[in-house]
């Protein structure tokens, strides 16, 4: 049984904490005068995540937590104050003494330690890598991110659910689509209507879309690591050209708005340009396969075992390049237009390179069956109270969205990026490759740090 998301709400006299799992969901309810849960971390390893979340957004203690330092509460964080629960309406907080993160570590004769950010160069969002050394090679390291605690799940609390397009949309701007995409289905849901097939077959190509923007991005970028800049000039020759095209049909160079009511696409377009497309990128393909130095460095480098994305619960590329058969995407809707999960075995940096080809290939082929002249719309009167999620695969894996409608307001809103599970099995792919590789690996996930700071 795999482990989706653990997260919490808080009720009229309680904590509730909801287990999502694949085949199943869990809730437990802790009274506010004994707020102690078992942790499930030690089965789950991405629960450790989700449970320090819980304990510095609500207050909850975790029983037999292998973890219990903080997550989202920083170095000057009150730890007596909790951002999640409804009586906290501070504008401000007085920021405590500094108190320094105790990070994990490895000692001993000719060990020393590396930290790399949180401020990096370039437009990285902040984020910390902190690394123990032996030499060049890498003996551990700790993935340290939530410096831009945004309070997207808190901002939305009250609001109607129709109000919330604007942040929603905005969350993170490489899954903008999946993003909306989500939202809208919980709105559906909530409204107790169907979306027509010929508007999802719509928001479907804008998704594609989506996803070839961002493989495009990585192509480029992750050769560019091994300082094949080349690679990256025509990388970003290709992904320019295919956002000006997005922005034309989606209205936003980025897709912010682009899932609407009604939504109008102009395939006689976009057809010709993606079969354009296709053919450049098998040459992309074709000509960077023939380059020895690239490969001397993708080959064998950053693998993530199979039993590793398992165990981690990780998803998307980052899994299905490690051989774990796991897609949102399979299901009725999808398949009835041919879709078809891509894969690869070795898990390495080559293998997640080379299935970012495979995927633009496969949602090229997707769009074009997609197609539809029709002109359905949809509306959203009235949200009914209740209980909703949803599930999407972003660019980057699978996106799961909760909210709970209370008296026609948003009581809880619940984001699980997929990079927030991605980021916890990284560190198992960079043991004993050298300092210089990390850059590779990263960028061979290309995680976002936005998923997170929620």
């Amino acid at each position: 049984m795999r482990l989706i998301a653990r997260f919490a709400q808080e009720l009229e006299a309680s904590i509730e904490i909801i287990d999502l799992y694949d085949k199943k969901t869990i809730k437990t309810t802790l009274p506010l005068d004994n707020m102690k849960c078992e942790s499930i971390a030690k089965k789950y390893p991405a629960a450790i995540w989700m449970e320090r979340k819980i304990s510095d957004e609500f207050g909850v203690d975790f029983i037999d937590a292998f973890d219990t330092r903080p997550l989202l509460k920083h170095e000057r964080f009150p730890k007596d104050l909790y951002p999640m629960r409804k009586n906290f309406t501070k504008q401000e907080i007085n920021f405590s003494k500094f108190q320094p993160y105790p990070y994990e570590v490895i000692d001993g004769d000719s060990v020393f330690q590396v930290g790399v950010g949180p401020i990096h160069a370039g437009i990285i969002e902040p984020g910390h890598f902190h690394f123990s050394q032996a030499g060049e090679e890498i003996l551990h390291l700790e993935v340290k991110h939530f410096y831009k605690y945004r309070a997207i799940e808190k901002m939305c609390e009250g609001k109607d659910p129709q109000d919330i397009r604007f942040i929603i949309e905005r969350i993170s701007g490489n899954e903008s689509i999946a993003y909306q995409i989500a939202y809208f289905d919980i709105l559906a849901q909530s409204a107790q209507i169907t979306i027509p097939a010929s508007l999802r077959q719509k928001y479907a190509t804008l998704l594609e879309m989506e996803r070839i923007l961002h493989h495009l991005t990585d192509i480029g970028f992750i050769a560019n690591d091994v300082g094949f800049s080349s690679a990256l000039a025509l990388g970003s020759r290709l992904v320019e050209e295919t956002r000006r095209v997005f922005g034309e049909i989606a209205g936003h160079r980025f897709g912010f708005g682009a899932i609407r009511e009604a939504l109008d696409i102009d395939y006689e377009m976009l057809i010709p340009f993606l079969e354009s497309l296709q053919q450049e990128v098998a040459f992309f393909q074709k000509w960077i396969s023939d380059i020895p130095s690239v490969w001397d460095r993708f080959d064998t480098t950053g693998k993530l075992s199979l039993s590793d994305a398992v165990k981690f619960g990780v998803v998307g590329v980052g899994a299905r390049a490690s051989g774990v058969k796991i897609d949102a995407r399979e299901n009725d809707f999808y398949q009835s237009f041919g879709f078809k999960l891509q894969s690869r075995e070795k898990g390495e940096v080559s293998d997640r390179f080379l299935l970012r080809f495979d995927e633009i290939y496969h949602a090229i082929e997707l769009i074009k069956a997609f197609r539809t002249p029709s002109e359905d719309q949809i509306e959203f009167e009235t949200q009914s109270d209740g209980e909703f999620y949803s599930f999407v695969e972003s660019s980057i894996g699978e996106l799961v969205m909760y909210m709970k409608i209370k008296e026609g307001v948003v009581d809880r809103l619940y984001i699980r990026d997929p990079s927030f599970v991605n980021w916890q099995a990284f560190h198992t792919t960079i043991y004993k490759d050298i300092i210089a590789d990390f850059p590779l690996i990263n960028k061979s996930f290309d995680l976002s740090y936005a998923g997170c700071d929620l």
